[in-house]
């Protein structure tokens, strides 16, 4: 059930976006095991002469850039699994945009299970039910 957030230094693209919402949905749930079906994404873009690193924009280094930011439960995750996840996502964007500034970013933000839900419904509350459901 992670919510996605990804900007991206290009212009605005419905194809690209449908080809950075299936990639990223498909890393998300081989590398973290989240489901498809409650994953959440959303994509902005920035113009490259407004996004900078070391000082220069994307469009002078003539480079791409993207930031994603992910929100899933602490603990569900292993370390490793968390690496071979930052590492995929970087190397799909390049895939997918050319060549990408290495100051391109992904933050997995780990959250507690009591302060994250969605449909109303926290991830805690999701398993403890989960939990008298299965004893009964």
């Amino acid at each position: 059930m992670p919510i996605i957030n990804i900007a991206v230094s290009a212009a605005a693209n419905p194809d690209l976006s449908a080809q950075i919402a299936a990639s990223v949905s498909e890393l998300t749930r081989l590398h973290l095991r989240k489901d498809p079906a409650v994953t959440a994404i959303t994509i902005s873009y920035i113009d490259p002469h407004h996004w900078f690193a070391g000082g220069k924009s994307m469009a002078s280094q003539q480079t791409a850039s993207f930031w994603l930011d992910i929100k899933v439960v602490d603990g569900t995750n292993l370390k490793q699994e968390l690496a071979s996840y930052v590492e995929a996502v970087y190397l799909a964007f390049e895939a997918l945009l050319g060549e990408v500034h290495p100051e391109s970013y992904v933050l997995v933000h780990e959250v507690p299970a009591a302060a994250y839900g969605y449909g109303g419904k926290t991830q805690e509350f999701r398993f403890i039910s989960g939990n008298l459901q299965a004893a009964a």
